[in-house]
């Protein structure tokens, strides 16, 4: 399984969380030299004020136990 495809599947684990609220989320791009994903934000998670915490406390933490090779993960 490649990285992208496990970061893919670290996201579809944190998706439905997101959907639950009105918000949903989507893979831009996995820079693998850098070990970076960065994803979009969408609906209701999209300029929402706790989007950062949402990002950094729920995403990340989950894409980071499921891929422990990926150091961060921004918005794009």
């Amino acid at each position: 399984m490649t990285l992208k495809e496990r970061v893919e599947n670290a996201i579809a684990k944190v998706r439905p969380g997101l959907q639950m609220d009105g918000g949903d989320i989507e893979l831009v791009d996995v820079a693998e030299a850098e070990k970076v994903v960065r994803v979009r934000l969408k609906g209701a998670c999209f300029g929402c004020p706790m989007s950062v915490m949402t990002l950094k406390g729920f995403v990340e933490q989950t894409i980071k136990a499921e891929v422990p090779e990926i150091s961060e993960v921004r918005i794009a």
